[in-house]
């Protein structure tokens, strides 16, 4: 039961990153269609910087590259079960940092509209469980047991 809970935990956090991936690129509708946040990239950063409004103008670009890639290397991640304790942190640490954003910049209530806390708890949750026996971590660790050298 546990590593089907642990599956799931992965699978959901990895499609909520790439989602958000795929909104911001286009590729699930353009801007104002339902259940678009963002449509492009443009929209995405003009959001990063609404989020962190103290930055200097010229940060906010750079941020919104280094949350897409982190995103993005952290949903491959957790789809393959890769150094899931520090990956599920990193997720859970990101997710943390964006709804506290969220909540000084849109008030308090966007990030629960949104569950960004409960995505932050997950990931936590998912830091502090041991590998899952459908990850990479568990079968780097069977071949470390099997190879005794």
């Amino acid at each position: 039961m546990r590593d089907c809970a642990s599956l799931a935990l992965r699978v959901a956090l990895a499609l909520t990153f790439l989602y958000s991936l795929a909104d911001r690129f286009g590729w699930i509708g353009a801007p104002g269609v339902t259940n678009v946040s963002w449509g492009n990239f443009s929209h995405f950063t003009t959001y990063v910087g609404t989020l962190n409004w103290f930055l200097p103008h010229y940060l906010i670009a750079v941020l919104a590259w280094v949350d897409t890639s982190l995103e993005a290397v952290l949903a491959l991640m957790l789809l393959a079960g890769l150094r899931l304790r520090a990956v599920s942190l990193v997720s859970g640490l990101l997710l943390l940092a964006f709804a506290t954003a969220m909540s000084v910049a849109s008030g308090i209530g966007a990030p629960f509209q949104y569950s960004v806390f409960t995505a932050s708890a997950a990931a936590f949750l998912l830091a502090s469980q041991p590998s899952d026996r459908w990850s990479l971590d568990r079968l780097r660790q069977l071949r470390r047991k099997a190879d005794p050298a």
